[in-house]
């Protein structure tokens, strides 16, 4: 697998304000993860065996992708979701994914990207660190 061209922001954007749903929507949240040099393991338990990381295998499980985005949907107040995730062999500051969320208010904005990146990075996805 090899890793894919980042979409545009600008464009992703200039779609959704296009869709039918936006004038029910208030705010739009974007998200994108990258790859970073620090462990997951120093990061999120404080765990520091001294290595640092140099690259990441990604896969991702396009069903499980499709219906974290339907559960998303079903949420209040949220009218426009899009995500996007790469694949294969990346490198420290390569994208991982962009999500995007639309809708009305923003704790409903915010909740739902709280939840769909969470499910994604925890049911959807294989990340292999490789480390120096």
């Amino acid at each position: 697998m090899t890793k894919k061209v980042s979409p545009s922001i600008d464009e992703w954007l200039k779609q959704a304000k296009a869709d039918s749903r936006a004038l029910q929507e208030g705010m739009f949240l974007v998200h994108n993860g990258v790859v970073r040099q620090t462990p997951k393991a120093k990061v999120r338990q404080g765990l520091d065996d001294g290595s640092s990381v140099k690259g990441m295998e990604f896969a991702y499980d396009a069903v499980k992708v499709d219906a974290a985005i339907a559960e998303t949907y079903k949420m209040e107040g949220i009218f426009y979701v899009k995500v996007w995730l790469n694949e294969g062999q990346l490198d420290v500051g390569d994208d991982i994914m962009y999500v995007l969320i639309g809708g009305d208010i923003r704790p409903h904005v915010v909740d739902a990207l709280q939840f769909l990146v969470g499910k994604i990075k925890t049911e959807c996805v294989d990340e292999i660190e490789q480390k120096l």
